[in-house]
């Protein structure tokens, strides 16, 4: 008999081995006494079984039980878009009387496949995943047992899943056709690192909004790789340097928008120099000007995760859903600076 549909259990790794339960949890639990033969039968069957040890054997869920928790991998829990999310995700939780075991990721692909380990290993009745891995295949097993996983924020590679994210592409396109239709041709473009799918669609709609007039922006003013505020900071100073430097700037992060700010601050460029922030932030519209941004609806992402993750694990079987959530353009004073 195997847990959820499909996940295997000490019974089954015992009774493929054909040694005892007892055998089974010194083996897994790395403890002496057994013969070598017969922890390599064991080791066999665990991984023929896909079998994860969970973690305090007193603790072993038996038959549709469940733990109460869901896990919630993020990039960054102090980003407010990361933070947002998770409160979404919790006051959902909240009203099933089940808790969120949260972390970040930090883009790190070794984190992910560690934090994924030891949330599986506890037995956690759904994730929900912000990806930092290329491909998420190493889930496969899990999945086919039954595990509920949702990705956000980033589609998933390799195993079938649902997935609920915004519409980068089209967010980036319209927040550069904005500054164009203010005049600006000097546009820098700030994203993340490049292997990521969302900056990837970012600089992707970037490059659109030019295409779509006949045009195509300097690729000397489009900068990638940056991480976090202060990168973007200085990456701005940089570009302010130029001798023909931007007129306006298509950040494409929160705190790429942050830095961007801080920037043209120092510089006294405030009032002069146009942004346009994909994703706002706490007081963006306080700033002097206020900041124009791309607004996702993260409690609209937030709630349509935890709708799917709790429809799963209350036993929804259908086919896995992408879910994509429309961007909005808000308009606060920053991006309608025209050119100087």
């Amino acid at each position: 008999m195997t847990e959820r549909g499909g996940r295997a259990t000490m019974r089954d790794v015992a009774a493929l081995a054909g040694v005892s339960i007892k055998t089974v949890s010194r083996v897994v639990n790395a403890e002496p006494g057994v013969a070598d033969p017969v922890r390599g039968r064991v080791q066999e069957a665990v991984t023929r079984l896909d079998y994860r040890h969970h973690l305090g054997a007193s603790n072993l869920r038996r038959g549709s039980s469940r733990s109460g928790l869901i896990g919630a991998l993020l990039q960054d829990v102090s980003n407010s878009f990361s933070a947002a999310l998770l409160r979404s995700l919790e006051d959902a939780a909240r009203t099933r009387g089940t808790a969120i075991l949260s972390a970040s990721l930090d883009e790190e692909p070794d984190r992910e496949l560690s934090l994924v380990h030891d949330l599986v290993t506890r037995r956690v009745d759904g994730l929900v995943i912000m990806p930092s891995t290329l491909r998420q295949d190493y889930l496969s097993s899990e999945v086919r047992a039954g595990l509920p996983v949702v990705f956000v924020d980033r589609e998933p590679q390799g195993v079938a899943a649902d997935s609920v994210s915004v519409e980068n592409f089209e967010g980036a396109q319209m927040g550069t056709e904005h500054l164009l239709a203010q005049g600006h041709r000097r546009i820098a473009c700030l994203t993340d690192l490049p292997e990521i799918s969302t900056a990837q669609r970012r600089r992707a709609g970037f490059v659109q909004a030019y295409a779509e007039r006949g045009q195509r922006p300097d690729e000397r003013l489009m900068v990638s790789g940056l991480r976090g505020a202060a990168a973007a900071e200085e990456a701005v100073i940089q570009l302010l340097d130029l001798h023909r430097p931007p007129t306006a700037v298509f950040a494409g992060r929160n705190d790429l928008a942050q830095g961007t700010v801080r920037a043209l601050r120092r510089r006294g460029l405030s009032r002069s120099v146009a942004v346009v922030g994909f994703d706002d932030f706490p007081l963006a519209d306080l700033l002097t000007p206020a900041l124009t941004v791309i607004r996702q609806d993260v409690g609209r992402i937030g709630r349509r995760t935890a709708e799917i993750l709790l429809g799963r694990i209350d036993g929804d079987t259908s086919p896995p859903q992408r879910v994509v959530v429309e961007p909005t353009l808000v308009v606060r004073g920053s991006g309608e600076i025209p050119p100087g």
